[in-house]
């Protein structure tokens, strides 16, 4: 157990809109202690970034928390002023957004937008800024960074983009780190750069990172515990190998079906789509598309199961009265693995 820095409890929110209120984020709980990286998986729509935007007090104006807290050094986040906020944003609590292009200036140097953190959160002087703003470019590896520092942003490739934005997020040393989606836009090779990049940074600055990612795949080498997220719920959460090797949710099931493999040639989808949170439904919200839902799912919301200590899902599947019932060949195979790693632990 390492120190918690973060605890976010009971999180809930609705976007109002001309239909009605959407009921984005519903009753979400999760902490994050120092230096780790806890990765939130799920679909297009689930509620990653909602959940990790209402941690940095930026969410859209028709968005209303209706309940909930986020902790963050013993004070909840969702009390704070704006203006308490832009004094937390940045320096304590740093965001990496999907796409590097929208989120740099593109009139200004990228030394300036490197610099310009430090001297309003931390009041240094712009000469020593800069000299900061230059070993942090060092740091994400761009190449010649003393030439570069004076370049705009459309002069760089996409992937030295997302290192710039990176090297913007980081260059205060915040305590903990939003990276929504980082490596979306790239291709795999590049992919791969970013994502040990940011260990390696994690290590150096003791950061801790929240990542968002609709890839189990990139999960697999970055984070220490994984939170599935399915209709604007946290469904199953665990360290990562007991993510990846023992699943208890069908949607992580079908989430981890749906990865390519060496061992499997044929991709399975998830059939359907997730539900309508307009009006969410009252059993279990992943019931319509789950090929083991009972009659309970459609009735009655499951509670989380536990496990073991550190894994947690919520399906009716785990209650002692269920049927026993057989995962996807793929599955078992990784239950398979993780029944050896086991036993090789003892």
């Amino acid at each position: 157990m390492g120190e918690r820095i973060l605890d976010v409890k009971n999180l809930k929110i609705n976007f109002h809109t001309y239909a009605g209120d959407v009921k984005a984020i519903r009753d979400v709980s999760f902490h994050l202690d120092k230096g780790e990286t806890l990765a939130i998986v799920g679909e297009s729509g689930s509620g990653k970034s909602v959940t990790t935007k209402s941690l940095m007090g930026l969410l859209a104006n028709n968005a209303e928390v209706v309940g909930g807290s986020i902790m963050y050094r013993g004070e909840d986040l969702l009390k704070k002023t704006e203006k308490e906020m832009q004094e937390i944003r940045g320096k304590d609590i740093a965001m990496i957004f999907q796409d590097p292009m929208t989120s740099l200036d593109p009139t200004m140097k990228i030394g300036r937008q490197i610099a310009e953190p430090l001297m309003i959160h931390k009041n240094v002087d712009k000469k020593k800024a800069w000299a900061q703003a230059l070993e942090i470019l060092k740091l994400v590896g761009i190449a010649n960074a003393e030439e570069r520092i004076n370049d705009y942003p459309h002069q760089f490739s996409g992937g030295q983009r997302q290192r710039i934005v990176i090297a913007i997020a980081l260059v205060c040393y915040p305590e903990i780190l939003i990276a929504d989606e980082p490596t979306t836009a790239l291709d795999v090779t590049i992919q791969a750069q970013i994502l040990n990049l940011m260990k390696e940074l994690q290590q150096k600055i003791e950061t801790s990172i929240i990542f968002i990612t609709h890839d189990l795949g990139v999960v697999a080498g970055m984070a220490d515990r994984v939170a599935v997220m399915y209709a604007g719920q946290i469904i199953e959460y665990g360290t990562v190998d007991e993510i990846f090797y023992n699943p208890k949710h069908p949607y992580t099931w079908g989430l981890l079906n749906s990865m390519p493999t060496l061992s499997s040639t044929k991709l399975e989808a998830i059939p359907g789509t997730p539900p309508d949170l307009l009006d969410p439904p009252k059993g279990d919200p992943f019931a319509a598309r789950n090929p083991y839902a009972m009659k309970i799912d459609a009735e009655k919301q499951p509670p989380f199961f536990k496990v073991s200590d550190t894994h947690y899902a919520a399906t009716w599947l785990l209650h002692k009265d269920a049927p026993k019932i057989t995962p996807p060949d793929e599955i078992l195979r990784r239950q398979k693995i993780w029944q050896e790693m086991q036993a090789a632990a003892k």
